[in-house]
């Protein structure tokens, strides 16, 4: 069987990557929303006069929530086409690039909220953080999140994004009940260290008057380069890099350092890779200016999150190395795990 075509309009095809349509026609409403994907596509191309550019026989960009497409407008100047699956993060999502205005995340050039469809500034897709030295990636990572860090104002979007606070007030109750529900995948205090992380910030945050937006998804694959700097030789300088899928939160902005310690493992020295984890911990949140402890305790709560949502699914090589990221940032990483160096990045499969 054939990749569907997406008609949008008579001179335009746009080819669907199958993972997306593999991941969606596991459930009655991922294939209801791949049904009515061509349609979408083909409204907005039309809506915001643009023309695809995709290189023939390539396909366009995908994550594990949307499409990408590249686009020309009618002005000829290069954008992407993003259509998202509809859920919460991807409705709030045109809301927090509204606000931030391109700076320090990727520009917002239209939106429509109804098919949680953007037009976005295009970024160079293939050139992310991930390709950087650590070194500069702390810089560039640090000189993101001081430009993201908005504090809440009159705007009106403000009113639709969640609280960090309230998501450890939830975790609070879910994780117990979870972890029990699972068979105690793990031992007990590390549920406990989770639990008083959560009780500990989210009582803080409810009472704290430093509240900002905070992108809680900023691992090394969300932060591409802006065209022709990647290459321009130098060192990597937060200006010519932008934060993209931004899962965005109010809160504490410690909350944002975990991704980046449950990624790139395998840079970790061979020889005490539990020190340097905590080592960069400390280095990306001083370069942006954020609190090393509290970060390392947001570590622990959302990593012990993680592993049992892993474990519910099944994925073993996942669920280690979340245990080991948890367990090493609460003092006793847990004996009887597979070596860090060895285990599956994110998105890698376990």
């Amino acid at each position: 069987m054939s990749d569907p075509v997406v008609p949008a309009r008579a001179t335009q095809s746009v080819p669907i990557p199958p993972a997306l349509t593999a991941r969606y026609t596991r459930s009655t409403a991922g294939r209801a929303w791949l049904d009515g994907l061509p349609f979408l596509l083909g409204d907005r191309l039309e809506e915001w006069r643009l023309t695809v550019d995709l290189v023939p026989g390539c396909l366009p960009w995908s994550g594990h929530g949307g499409l990408v497409v590249p686009v020309r407008q009618g002005d000829g100047s290069p954008a992407a086409l993003k259509i998202a699956f509809p859920h919460h993060e991807a409705r709030v999502e045109q809301h927090a690039l509204a606000l931030w205005g391109g700076h320090g995340a990727v520009g917002l050039l239209a939106s429509d909220e109804a098919s949680c469809a953007m037009l976005l500034e295009r970024l160079d897709g293939d050139w992310s953080l991930l390709d950087v030295p650590m070194d500069d990636a702390v810089r560039v990572w640090g000189g993101l999140v001081r430009q993201l860090g908005l504090a809440p104002d009159s705007r009106p979007e403000w009113q639709e994004f969640g609280h960090i606070a309230g998501r450890a007030e939830q975790w609070s109750d879910d994780l117990p009940a979870d972890w029990e529900q699972l068979g105690r995948p793990f031992p007990r205090w590390l549920l406990e260290a989770a639990l008083e992380v959560c009780q500990t910030r989210g009582a803080v945050g409810r009472r704290s008057a430093r509240d900002l937006l905070v992108h809680t998804d900023l691992h090394y694959l969300n932060i591409l380069a802006r065209p022709g700097t990647a290459s321009a030789g130098g060192a990597a300088k937060p200006a010519g890099y932008a934060a993209i899928d931004p899962q965005p939160l109010i809160g504490e902005p410690e909350f944002a350092v975990a991704p980046l310690l449950w990624n790139r493992l395998a840079d970790l020295p061979a020889v005490g890779a539990g020190s340097a984890l905590l080592e960069r911990c400390h280095d990306f949140s001083t370069a942006a200016g954020l609190d090393p402890e509290v970060a390392r305790q947001w570590g622990v709560a959302r990593e012990v999150e993680n592993a049992l949502a892993y474990a519910a699914q099944g994925h073993q090589g996942d669920l280690a190395r979340s245990l080991w990221v948890a367990s090493t940032l609460a003092g006793r990483t847990l004996d009887g795990l597979t070596d860090p160096h060895s285990l599956p990045g994110p998105g890698q499969g376990g």
